[in-house]
C-alpha cells in the first residue's frame, strides 16, 4: 500500500460522520492488505505507530517537525509556526505549506506505507549525542517525498493525534466484519495482546487463531478501571461484595519470570529502574512466574501513615540519584489482583478465584480485603480506610472477569463527597502578573464515543506556584500552536479536577461545563485514553439531576 492510499482513506473517514459508514470503509480496505501491511495500517489508523505495550517511542516533538518542514518548503521555522498558529491544526497547516513547496527537486520517491513505518522504527532507535540531527535528517527525507495530503497525516501520526474520528471500537468491528469473525473474539484477543494490529492478522486466519491469544509476560496489558458509584447500589446488584482500600498512590503492573522482573506504570511505561526497591520486594514475594496488579504508596517513616500521591510521583519520575531518593521516600507495594500465573492466563476467571490464587501464590504485600453482604460492615471498613489515611475503598464484584482497559460496573470507587474527574490538557492561556511566564489556566477535554477529544472545561484554581513550574517544564516542549494569549498542546497530560456540579453549557463543544473547577493533582500515571468520556459525563449529569430533584 502506498502512503497516499492510506492518506486518502483517512481523508474519507475524516469526512464521514456515520459510524457504520466508517466501519464499511475500513473493513473493505482490510481485506486487500498483506499480512505485513495489515498490522501497520490498523495501528496507524488508531493514531499509533507502535503497539501500546511496546517500549518503542518515536521521540519527536513539534519543533523537530517544524524544522524539517521549514527546510523542505524553503522557508523559516517561524513562518511554519505562524501558519500552524493561524489554523490550529498542524497537519492541515503543513499540508498547505507543501502545496506551495519551493524545492521542486524533491518528490523523487513515492512513499510506501511500510517504508514510512520502517523510517519511524529507525528514528525510534536513534540515540546518542547526534540523535536529534539524525532524526531531523530522516524527517526531511520523509517530508521531501510527501505529497501535501500525505504530509497532513504524517504530521498527525508523529504528534500523536490523527483526528479522523474513528475509535478502537469501530476498528474492532471493522476487523470482525472484514474477516467474518465475532467482534467479541476480536475484543478479547485485543485485551489479552494489547495490539489490535496483530489481532487483525490473526482474525484474517479465522476465529480459531483469535482464541489462542494469551496474556504474555513482559508485554503489559491495559489495566482494569473503576467508575464512581455507591455501596448501596452495588450491594443491590451483587448481593455480596469484596471491599479493599483505595490507595493514594500509583498503579503498577509487575511481571516476573524466574529472577527477571519488570514494573510497568499505568501508562505501560517501564519504571523498574526508578523503583528498584519495589522490584526487589515483589521479586521476593512470590516464587511463581506471574503478572500482578497493584498500587505503590509512599510511607511516612515516623508515623507509618501513607503520604500524598505527589511523593510517589517524585520516585516514578526519577532518572538520576535513585539511591538517594530511595532513602528519602520509602515506597510500599499493595497487590490486589493477579492476571497470569505460570503461563496460565487468568483474565477470564472470576475475581473470587483470582483472589484465591493471589493469596496462595504471593506471600507479602497482598492488599487487605473483606467480603460482606452487609452495608454497615462495608461502611465501617470505609471509615477505617479513611482513618488510616487512604483515599477510600474499592468495592468489587466477586464474579467479575479482569477486563483490561475497560471502565465497567464491576469495580466501583468510594471516596469522600468531592466529585472529581480525569481530563486531558489540550491547551492553556498564559498567566498574568507573577504568573506571566507560566501557563495560567488550562483547557481540558473529555473523549467522545469515537475517541476524539472534546473541550469541556477550563481550570485555573488550586494550582500552587511550585506545580505551575512543574507544568510549564512538562508542557513547553509539546506546544503545537500558539495564537495571541493561548497555546495548544499535544494531548499527553491528564489532570484530576474537582468540581461543584456539572452544568449544561453552549460554551464548550461537549455541551457541558464544570462549575467551580479546581485542580486536584497531576495524573502523570494515567494516559489520555483513560480520561472521562462524554457518555460518563452525561450519566453523571443525569444522576446529579435526579439527586437534586429528589
Amino acid at each position: 500500500m502506498q502512503f497516499s492510499e492510506f492518506s486518502e482513506i483517512c481523508d474519507r473517514i475524516e469526512s464521514t460522520r456515520g459510524r457504520l459508514d466508517s466501519i464499511d470503509i475500513v473493513s473493505g480496505v482490510l481485506k486487500t492488505l498483506t499480512d505485513e501491511e495489515l498490522p501497520v495500517f490498523v495501528r496507524f489508523l488508531m493514531g499509533r505507530i507502535f503497539p501500546d505495550w511496546s517500549p518503542e517511542k518515536i521521540g519527536i516533538g513539534p519543533n523537530l517537525v517544524y524544522d524539517a518542514v521549514a527546510y523542505v518548503v524553503g522557508d523559516s521555522r517561524n513562518t511554519v509556526i505562524r501558519k500552524i498558529n493561524a489554523g490550529g491544526d498542524a497537519g492541515r497547516a503543513i499540508e498547505g505549506l507543501l502545496l506551495k513547496k519551493e524545492q521542486t527537486s524533491f518528490f523523487s520517491e513515492t512513499l510506501d506505507l511500510l517504508e514510512v513505518y520502517n523510517d519511524f522504527i529507525y528514528i525510534s532507535g536513534v540515540g546518542g549525542g547526534s540523535s536529534q540531527k539524525e532524526k531531523l535528517k530522516v524527517l526531511k527525507k520523509i517530508f521531501a517525498n510527501a505529497k501535501p495530503i500525505e504530509a497532513r497525516y504524517i504530521t498527525r501520526l508523529i504528534l500523536g493525534e490523527l483526528r479522523i474520528g474513528i475509535g478502537e471500537g469501530n476498528i474492532r468491528d471493522a476487523v470482525a466484519k472484514a474477516f467474518d469473525v465475532p467482534a467479541a473474539a476480536v475484543e478479547h484477543a485485543f485485551q489479552a495482546s494489547n495490539d489490535l494490529g496483530e489481532v487483525a492478522v490473526l482474525a484474517k486466519s479465522g476465529v480459531g487463531d483469535l482464541e489462542t491469544v494469551r496474556v504474555e509476560l513482559f508485554r503489559p496489558v491495559k489495566m482494569m478501571l473503576a467508575r464512581q458509584g455507591t455501596i448501596a447500589a452495588m450491594l443491590e446488584e451483587e448481593g455480596v461484595l469484596a471491599a479493599e482500600y483505595k490507595y493514594d498512590g500509583t498503579r503498577f503492573q509487575f511481571h516476573k519470570k524466574g529472577s527477571e522482573c519488570r514494573i510497568y506504570s499505568r501508562k505501560l511505561e517501564e519504571v523498574t529502574k526508578a523503583i528498584p526497591d519495589v522490584a526487589n520486594m515483589l521479586l521476593e514475594a512470590t516464587t511463581h512466574d506471574a503478572i500482578l496488579d497493584g498500587e505503590v504508596i509512599a510511607i511516612d517513616e515516623d508515623t507509618g501513615r501513607p503520604l500524598p500521591f505527589q511523593y510517589v510521583l517524585r520516585r516514578f519520575r526519577r532518572k538520576h540519584d535513585v539511591e538517594g531518593h530511595m532513602q528519602k521516600i520509602r515506597l510500599v507495594p499493595n497487590i490486589f489482583d493477579i492476571i497470569c500465573i505460570d503461563g496460565r492466563t487468568l483474565i477470564d476467571e472470576p475475581f473470587s478465584e483470582r483472589r484465591k490464587i493471589l493469596t496462595e501464590s504471593v506471600s507479602k504485600f497482598v492488599a487487605p480485603q473483606i467480603v460482606s453482604d452487609d452495608i454497615g460492615t462495608i461502611e465501617a471498613f470505609y471509615r477505617s480506610a479513611l482513618a488510616d489515611g487512604h483515599e477510600g475503598i474499592m468495592i468489587k464484584s466477586r464474579s467479575a472477569h479482569y477486563t483490561p482497559g475497560v471502565r465497567g460496573k464491576e469495580w466501583v470507587k468510594i471516596k469522600p463527597a468531592v466529585d472529581t474527574m480525569d481530563l486531558a490538557v489540550i491547551g492553556a492561556e498564559w498567566g498574568e502578573g507573577k504568573r506571566a511566564k507560566h501557563f495560567g489556566s488550562f483547557l481540558l477535554a473529555c473523549r467522545d464515543e469515537l475517541g476524539e477529544l472534546i473541550p469541556v472545561s477550563k481550570v485555573a484554581t488550586g494550582i500552587s506556584d511550585d506545580m505551575l513550574d512543574i507544568l510549564y517544564d512538562m508542557l513547553k516542549d509539546i506546544v503545537i500552536s500558539e495564537s495571541k494569549n493561548t497555546v495548544t498542546f499535544e494531548p499527553d497530560t491528564v489532570f484530576e479536577v474537582g468540581y461543584a456540579e456539572i452544568q449544561k453549557s453552549p460554551t464548550y463543544e461537549a455541551g457541558y461545563a464544570l462549575r467551580f473547577p479546581r485542580f486536584i493533582r497531576l495524573r502523570d500515571d494515567k494516559s489520555v485514553e483513560e480520561i472521562e468520556t462524554l457518555q460518563s459525563i452525561e450519566a453523571r449529569f443525569a444522576e446529579q439531576t435526579k439527586r437534586l430533584q429528589g
